[in-house]
């Protein structure tokens, strides 16, 4: 029951895989910088060594989370819109006339139901109260004289 524009499907479809492109962009820095740790940690001067190496993942990686938060922000607004229209839509369903008769007629049958259901509990009351006094009718006429 999609009722978004396929533009705004296209759109989200095409920013769905610039997501996963930079997620991969993501990983290929991360691999790259724990690569450069590892070789770091083989040198004299540790921790100058992981200073740059930090400095350069920093330098890797912040364009790319740039993007991420405007790549996010149009997602959330195409998605936000795509449910305000299903949500519309939905509204509109249960605001039709052939809607409401059938809610009516469902109440109508879910009461008879009830109604039903608690005869049928109110004779079964009955007949218990009434048990003792049919098991002695019973016996008062099976009694041979």
């Amino acid at each position: 029951m999609s009722l978004a524009t396929p533009a705004e499907e296209a759109q989200l479809e095409q920013l769905d895989k610039i997501e996963q492109e930079l997620e991969l962009q993501r990983e290929w820095a991360k691999y790259r910088w724990d690569n450069t740790n590892a070789e770091c940690y083989k040198n004299y001067w540790v921790n100058s060594c992981l200073g740059d190496a930090r400095a350069k993942y920093r330098k890797e990686i912040d364009p790319i989370r740039a993007q991420e938060v405007e790549v996010h922000e149009m997602q959330r607004k195409l998605r936000a819109s795509i449910k305000d229209q299903r949500d519309a839509a939905k509204i509109a369903e249960r605001a039709s006339a052939e809607k409401a008769a059938e809610r009516t007629a469902n109440q109508k049958e879910f009461e008879q139901k009830q109604k039903a259901a608690a005869a049928r509990a109110a004779d079964l009351e009955q007949r218990r109260k009434d048990a003792p006094k049919r098991a002695q009718e019973n016996k008062a006429g099976t009694q041979l004289d």
